[in-house]
């Protein structure tokens, strides 16, 4: 047996979060002058059969002359016979509060999808046809909400997601009964010039749902010359990552996390890679 330390976290997560933070909180959308795309890849616990693997893509990006955010996202988490797919459109509206700090408030409205493909089970001692022969899928409206407090060296934000708190249903209505449970999350982030070239910027990340102990990420990331980036990551019972990155002309974003974990289900895995790729429009702000 192979002891592993479940979470009932039902969303997915990603190493390099700060990348791709729009997708955290709605409100995020829209607080730079111009469009990001970003795309984040990640494939964990590399050698165990039926690992999870997960993508998102995303866009966001400021209205040309008024103080608000649009933006728009996906993601499908994959895992054995099970997956999870997300389509997402986001609005956010910002305000000046005193001086150059500034309140974001975003809302996220969606669908989600969740399926069963039953011709990947192996049942033992069950015969069972009806699952083993069918894919079963559900529907359900979903939505998040956010605020986020920031300036030109710093962050800060609170945001909300699964507010609807669906039962899904697949496979058998009786007995598959699944509530989808309320997230959240708060991050925060300063970003420190050490030098003209060299800039550090450590955040942290909260993460907690009813009836389980909150994961917290701590992070650390060097930058040189806005163009070169090492980093350190450490997830509370989890795992520690180590982060590295390239800013082609102010343009193109390219990453990649490598995660190995500090428990022992270390043991039975090679580690969890992250990849990720962004492209930043021209600034439309006037």
């Amino acid at each position: 047996m192979i002891p592993v330390g479940l979470k009932a976290q039902q969303l997915p997560h990603f190493t390099q979060y700060m990348f791709n933070d729009y997708v955290l909180n709605p409100a995020i959308a829209g607080t730079k002058d111009y469009y990001q795309v970003r795309a984040i890849s990640r494939f964990q616990w590399v050698g165990i059969v039926d690992a999870p693997q997960t993508i998102n893509l995303s866009i966001n990006g400021p209205h040309s002359e008024k103080s608000m955010g649009f933006g728009g996202y996906l993601y499908n988490d994959v895992t054995g016979p099970t997956s999870k797919t997300g389509v997402y459109g986001s609005y956010a509206y910002n305000i000046n509060i005193v001086n150059n700090i500034r309140l974001s408030m975003g809302l996220s409205l969606g669908i989600l999808q969740n399926t069963i493909d039953g011709t990947k089970i192996t049942l033992h001692d069950i015969d069972d046809p009806v699952l083993q022969d069918g894919v079963y899928s559900t529907w359900v409206p979903d939505a998040a909400i956010g605020f986020y407090f920031y300036d030109e060296n710093w962050f800060g934000g609170f945001s909300a997601f699964q507010l609807f708190s669906n039962n899904l249903k697949v496979y058998d209505e009786k007995s598959g009964l699944n509530r989808l449970k309320q997230h959240y999350y708060l991050m925060g982030g300063y970003r420190f010039d050490i030098s003209p070239q060299f800039s550090i910027e450590p955040s942290l990340f909260l993460k907690g749902t009813s009836h389980v102990t909150p994961q917290i990420d701590i992070n650390a990331r060097v930058t040189y010359q806005e163009m070169v980036w090492l980093g350190l990551s450490y997830r509370s019972q989890d795992a520690v990552s180590l982060l590295l990155g390239y800013i082609h002309n102010k343009r193109y974003y390219f990453g990649y996390a490598y995660e190995f974990g500090i428990t022992e289900f270390r043991n039975y895995n090679s580690g969890t890679h992250e990849i990720m790729i962004g492209l930043r429009f021209n600034p439309i702000k006037k």
